[in-house]
């Protein structure tokens, strides 16, 4: 995917967002958000995409330089989440994806920015969908390079008291391509894109790998191939709160 595909990506998850916010109404509970209603998952990805849009258009030097918006009354939550998309958008647009901006990763772009927007964007848009009584695949080629950016900037933030994977894991997507290979080292991960047989295999639709990964659904929606503890510890992995 390059930038164009990332951009277009952000508006129309953005959008199914939106729709199926407003279908499971403000007050209903966000089963994957545990203790969320929709109207602080509608604040949260508002707040997000106002903080990413804040940093690329003032070139902030630390999340520090963002300044911060106080939660608005629930009867201006769609307009506010329609501001902030709207002037993010704009923001991305006009800047090159090369452009050096801070971020807590170790790629500091507005290339990064935009990927990690479109990544967020679809991922909620699940979450309100789920929440609506109508969950919807992720787009495969967007779940796709999901996986990749999670494998690359969250796997390696490891959650206090993980027990070690113990084993090497092979992700396999069923319906796009996307392979990889991750094997434990001293200091992290070492993550490959390539077919290698692991002491554990995770295969299934591009979306359900990448929603396991987050953590939305459950090993049922995948294929466990070979050591099930293996997969399970190593899905327990990354720090995710």
């Amino acid at each position: 995917m390059d930038t164009t595909d990332f951009l277009a990506a952000i508006d129309r998850e953005s959008a199914a967002f939106r729709s199926a916010a407003l279908a499971a109404g403000l007050d209903a509970d966000v089963t994957a958000c545990p203790g969320w209603t929709v109207a602080d998952l509608v604040w949260h990805l508002a707040e997000v995409q106002y903080f990413w849009g804040a940093v690329v258009a003032d070139h902030a030097g630390s999340w520090k330089d963002v300044v911060r918006v106080d939660r608005v009354a629930d009867e201006d939550l769609f307009d506010t989440f329609d501001a902030n998309h709207r002037r993010l958008l704009d923001v991305l647009s006009s800047h090159d994806p090369a452009d050096e901006v801070w971020t807590w990763a170790a790629d500091h772009s507005v290339g990064f920015v935009i990927r990690r927007m479109a990544q967020e964007a679809a991922v909620h848009a699940w979450d309100a969908a789920l929440a609506a009584g109508s969950p919807v695949d992720i787009d495969a080629e967007l779940a796709s390079d999901g996986i990749d950016e999670f494998l690359e900037h969250f796997l390696p933030d490891v959650a206090d008291g993980a027990e070690p994977v113990g084993g090497s894991v092979h992700i396999h997507c069923g319906d796009v391509a996307g392979e990889w290979t991750i094997r434990p080292i001293d200091d992290g991960f070492d993550v490959t894109r390539e077919h290698a047989k692991g002491d554990c295999a995770l295969r299934g639709t591009a979306s359900n790998l990448l929603l396991a990964l987050w953590r939305r659904v459950g090993t049922h929606a995948i294929d466990i191939v070979g050591d099930t503890d293996v997969a399970d510890r190593f899905l327990a992995t990354p720090n995710l709160s």
